[in-house]
């Protein structure tokens, strides 16, 4: 990271909210000059540079002479991904993050998916990006039984493409747009579903170990997120695979943790300082902690 920045973050996070508004990427252009969008937008930027930092998403500052990583952003054309990009095209305009970025969107044959809506909003703003079309709509219904959920197959598939668009861009990232919301409710569908105690991690190796797998927004809540979409009238597109199928596992899991914000308000911002707060000793995982090898202090065992 650039040595300036965690005094640029600071100066941000001191920064009086009226301020913030004004100048930033062209795609900031129409936003609010409001006090309440300019912190909403000052919070966001500062989660996403704390996650960026405490999970070392990116390396020193490259030498003189020597270019920047390179990123590929997927871009799905939803809000939290538009929200993404936003946010770090905004951290580059402030010089706090030195990576090239290359939004991604994957056409993957949904039906009535409107093929001119990201070309034409990432050319306006002259985004660098690449849109890539394979048909996985049609793979994905063969192959699924009806009535059952695409999302599993849907995501492999896509995954597996963007890994390669990553290698094919020179690109040492893929990043995504998963929030803080996406992260619990993986970890509760792990915990009453699949029996582990797993979430979705901030940095992850692919199995290949030639690409970064980063969720910058993994502090940042999707009601926050929902509100900047809004806010910047994202051109939203909505998923007619997946977004269209009801009674999914997840919906429960979003219900619930609502649920539970509601009646105890600040339980998220709980729960996911506790998935970076472990303590193995008091767990069930020998693999993690040396049970077997507990023994007595000998000088104050009894005799």
């Amino acid at each position: 990271m650039n040595a300036e920045a965690p005094e640029a973050i600071a100066d941000l996070a001191a920064a009086p909210a009226e301020g913030l508004g004004t100048g930033g990427p062209s795609m900031f252009a129409g936003a609010p000059s409001s006090v309440s969008h300019n912190k909403l937008r000052k919070r966001l930027i500062r989660n996403v540079r704390q996650a960026i930092e405490d999970f070392a998403m990116v390396g020193p500052p490259p030498e003189a002479g020597a270019g920047n990583p390179r990123w590929l952003v997927a871009l799905s054309g939803g809000k939290d991904s538009y929200g993404l990009l936003a946010l770090l095209m905004d951290l580059k305009w402030r010089g706090m993050l030195h990576v090239d970025l290359i939004a991604c969107n994957l056409d993957q044959g949904q039906p009535n998916f409107p093929k001119h809506i990201l070309p034409d909003y990432l050319t306006t703003h002259e985004v660098p990006h690449r849109i890539e079309y394979r048909d996985t709509y049609s793979v994905v219904t063969e192959k699924v039984q009806v009535g059952a959920t695409y999302c599993s197959l849907c995501s492999r598939l896509r995954r597996g493409h963007l890994y390669r668009i990553a290698r094919e861009e020179g690109c040492e990232a893929l990043v995504l747009g998963h929030h803080r919301d996406d992260i619990l409710e993986t970890f509760f569908l792990n915990f009453f579903h699949g029996g582990r105690l797993a979430a979705m991690p901030p940095k992850l190796l692919n199995d290949e170990g030639d690409v970064m797998v980063l969720r910058p927004l993994a502090y940042c809540a999707e009601e926050d997120l929902t509100r900047f979409s809004e806010a910047m009238k994202f051109p939203i597109i909505p998923c007619d695979l997946c977004g269209s199928q009801d009674g999914l596992q997840r919906n429960a899991m979003k219900a619930m943790i609502s649920e539970i914000e509601r009646r105890m308000p600040g339980r998220k911002d709980s729960m996911i300082r506790a998935l970076g707060n472990t303590r193995p000793s008091h767990l069930l995982d020998r693999s993690l902690f040396d049970f077997a090898g507990l023994a007595l202090n000998p000088e104050k065992a009894p005799s």
